[in-house]
């Protein structure tokens, strides 16, 4: 080793050469390894970090994603270090060695930005107002969340408690397909506003479609449907790794000539974009078609939830029933009988009586991956009573929990039978 050179000529790289692989965490079914270009891939990730943060020469950047999910790419490599940012690697989880760990090191490095996860929020909202307050937050600027649907609690304890309502909040929406963020609220004009828990406007070049159920796109405001896009930007994915046609199909053939994300959005009155959710996570209950983020957002609002995930399952009379896996801010000191009476009560008022969960489960905790999304396909298999066909729980971040959901559910359905 010591006769080679200290010098690298660097590999010259055709624009449309792959850059990397990345598969996807398989929570809706086979995982798939998802190709991104050298040059297009590059671009959208190094302007979009600068933009949509307003990234300042000399800031400390501190998205807290693993680098082996598309965010930690994205906004811990590729982006920030593209526009010579100090950049933040975040090992672990945001509760180790206490809840406080995340803004502890927001005073400790002084960050100008923290970017993370709806499920960590949710997460440190189980231990209130204290570990947040102990440290000196002075030096954000701006906040960011990406991964789910973001609930009006988590995003008003972001924003009011974390932020004391002087930094902006950007709930950003986009796919490891997509390769940056695709929905923001911010870059806007001076001062525009941000309304809470939606990104709100498309990024530069970002042309955001809504299709009705005929495949016909919805131009009107005040529309909901499958959000698609319409124009090409430098960060798509290219293909999928050795089976280009499941690509085509999952992607491009369900509305020719749009990009299909798979979500479902609302656009309202004023022309801005509410996430709702996978559509694979839309239920029906007796003819009605329920959105399973609209349920969770009404349970995420009880002061003593903290965190929710809801899936349907095969049901004799209504075709699908509804489940809710219910974390609360401290399971022991609740009468979960009363609990469950009021968290059916506030859908019945807020959306149907129709849209109330047939089943709910307090749990100590949901089946995540290290990114922190929630294994939803375990939970339907939990659900429809399906435990020996949950496959492989080892990508989890703790595979543990699912033992102890699947014990708690089918604790209620002997104490049903």
């Amino acid at each position: 080793m010591a006769q080679q050179s200290d010098e690298c000529t660097p590999e010259q790289m055709d624009s449309e050469d792959y850059l990397f692989m990345l598969y996807t965490s398989g929570s809706t079914g086979k995982p798939k390894g998802i190709a991104h270009s050298t040059a297009g891939y590059l671009l959208y990730a190094s302007i979009t970090q600068k933009h949509v943060f307003d990234y300042q020469v000399g800031e400390r950047f501190g998205c807290v994603a693993d680098i082996g999910w598309i965010t930690g790419h994205s906004y811990v490599v590729y982006g920030p270090l593209s526009n010579g940012a100090t950049t933040v690697l975040f090992e672990s989880t945001p509760i180790y060695p206490d809840p406080g760990r995340y803004w502890e090191m927001t005073e400790r490095l002084k960050l100008q930005h923290i970017y993370l996860a709806p499920t960590a929020l949710r997460m440190l909202l189980k231990d209130g107002d204290e570990y947040v307050k102990k440290y000196d937050r002075s030096s954000l600027r701006k906040l960011g969340c990406v991964g789910e649907p973001l609930n009006r609690e988590a995003w008003e304890w972001f924003n009011n408690v974390v932020g004391e309502k002087r930094c902006d909040l950007v709930d950003t929406w986009w796919q490891t397909e997509t390769g940056g963020i695709c929905i923001t609220p911010r870059p806007s004009e001076e001062g525009a506003e941000i309304s809470p828990a939606m990104p709100m406007r498309p990024f530069f070049g970002i042309q955001p479609a809504l299709m009705d159920a005929g495949g016909k796109e919805l131009t009107d405001n005040g529309v909901q449907g499958a959000l698609c896009i319409k124009s090409v930007w430098p960060g798509m994915a290219r293909t999928i790794w050795g089976d280009h046609e499941r690509f085509l199909n999952t992607y491009y053939n369900p509305y020719p000539g749009y990009y299909f994300s798979g979500d479902g959005a609302a656009r309202n009155k004023k022309g801005y974009y509410q996430i709702t959710g996978r559509m694979d996570d839309v239920l029906n209950v007796s003819g009605h078609r329920l959105g399973t983020a609209e349920i969770e957002d009404v349970l995420d609002d009880h002061v003593e939830v903290a965190e929710t995930a809801v899936v349907g399952f095969p049901h004799d009379i209504k075709g699908e029933g509804i489940c809710a896996f219910v974390v609360l801010k401290g399971l022991e000191k609740h009468n979960l009988d009363q609990l469950e009476t009021e968290l059916k009560a506030s859908i019945k008022q807020r959306i149907t009586a129709f849209a109330q969960p047939d089943v709910i489960v307090f749990t100590p905790g949901l089946p995540k991956t290290r990114s922190g999304k929630i294994m939803r396909r375990i939970l339907r298999k939990i659900a429809a009573n399906k435990p020996d066909e949950l496959g492989d729980t080892s990508t989890l971040f703790d595979p543990s929990i699912v033992d102890v959901i699947v014990d708690k559910h089918a604790e209620l359905q002997k104490g049903k039978n």
